[in-house]
């Protein structure tokens, strides 16, 4: 229930803030490991991990601890400088993706704008497109970030509309399908970008041919594969990359949000020396783009995916999680889409909406929130334990209970 505190403190968001999100009635004041509290002290599963980006679990002990001692000591110069933490988180991230370079930024909409300038300039100094032609086949039902370029090549009709001048050079095609990518391919076609598996769009998971099809497309067109992994990557479906269950190898690959470990915003665009070195002093680049307490803690959140071992966890989890919720049999769900520690469950919604499921949710101590108002999304961060996800799902099915009786 909303309490005066809670109400005041909503107020002053929706007074002093625009209402460009659709927050849940629910003030959150604290959070440690899977749980979080309201103002009132209530206590929450995070269902949600930030959209991924709480990985690691909030207020993980070991990257607390890093970013205490690394923000008493030096949290930014610029790029102007060296510094003793970019280097070995570069070579860290470098080996453990197999990409030669690594361009580091911060918001994951900012390494999409890397992605598609690193895409071009390749196109042009490399591939030799004719200048001011470059084009990139992105697909329908993509969700790359905010920036007015990335709205521009949205199939979102909410995150175009009067926005505009859209800028051009891209070109939609249909989601799972390579051969839509292959008849879009031309002289100018600098790269195709897509993600793995669609978070926003409900976690959609294509066909298993689809991204190694994609891979033999780009190959023999001269076409660069990029692959946004912002949301799906660093343990978030049971593999290091999501790309990894189809056993391919991309030629670019875009980090965001766990690479923060809940922390900070910490992104960055891996690829070859062959794309990143046109990336020449002037070019691109960021103030606060790899600094120091970012290269650190994002150092430590990668090595912590493997001694604390959250991608198996993810794995392990999220088939159980995924088992579970079938067998409750509830006519609620008409569908369960995913990997690991990220599914999306499709409901009825002539039985209840999306908004309504997530508040009942709310109500029942889980955090969760619908994308496209008939998908829930299921994000646990990676640590949770059979325990704490038993406690997750006795609550899950209470809600599903109480709607069909």
């Amino acid at each position: 229930m909303i309490n005066d505190i809670q109400n005041s403190l909503i107020k002053k968001e929706s007074i002093f803030g625009p209402d460009n999100y659709k927050p849940l009635p629910v003030v959150l004041s604290k959070a440690k490991g899977v749980w979080a509290w309201d103002v009132n002290e209530k206590k929450y599963l995070d269902m949600m991990s930030g959209y991924s980006a709480v990985s690691h679990g909030h207020a993980h002990p070991e990257l607390l601890r890093v970013f205490h001692e690394q923000s008493s000591k030096l949290s930014l110069t610029s790029r102007a400088f060296y510094t003793d933490t970019l280097g070995p988180y570069l070579e860290t991230i470098t080996k453990m993706s197999g990409f030669e370079m690594c361009l580091p930024m911060n918001s994951g909409a900012e390494a999409v704008e890397t992605a598609i300038k690193s895409s071009r300039r390749w196109a042009y100094r490399t591939k030799k497109v004719e200048p001011g032609k470059a084009e990139i086949i992105v697909a329908d039902g993509n969700f790359h970030g905010r920036t007015t370029t990335i709205i521009s090549f949205s199939t979102d009709e909410n995150s175009r509309d009067d926005f505009g001048p859209h800028t051009p050079g891209f070109l939609a095609v249909k989601y799972g399908c390579s051969e839509s990518i292959e008849a879009a391919i031309n002289e100018n076609t600098a790269a195709v970008l897509i993600e793995p598996i669609q978070g926003e769009a409900g976690i959609v998971v294509p066909p298993a041919e689809y991204l190694p099809e994609v891979r033999e497309i780009c190959t023999k067109h001269n076409v660069l594969m990029i692959l946004d992994e912002i949301q799906s990557g660093l343990g978030r479906t049971g593999k290091l990359f999501a790309y990894q269950h189809s056993n391919i190898q991309p030629d670019g690959l875009i980090l965001g949000k766990a690479l923060g470990g809940g922390f900070m915003p910490v992104s960055c665009f891996l690829s070859s020396e062959e794309v990143l070195h046109w990336m020449n002093p002037g070019s691109h680049g960021s103030t606060f783009g790899g600094n120091p307490l970012a290269a650190a803690i994002a150092k430590r959140s990668l090595e912590l995916l493997e001694e604390d071992g959250l991608i198996e966890n993810s794995k392990l989890m999220g088939d159980y999680f995924k088992e579970s919720l079938l067998n409750m049999n509830s006519k609620i769900i008409k569908e369960i889409r995913g990997k690991g520690l990220w599914l999306g469950v499709e409901i009825d919604p002539d039985l209840i909406s999306g908004k309504d499921l997530s508040k009942m949710c709310l109500d029942h101590g889980i955090l969760c929130k619908e994308t496209h108002e008939t998908t829930i999304r299921f994000a646990p961060p990676l640590v949770i334990t059979k325990e704490e996800l038993d406690w997750g799902l006795d609550k899950i099915k209470e809600v599903f209970t109480k709607i069909t009786g």
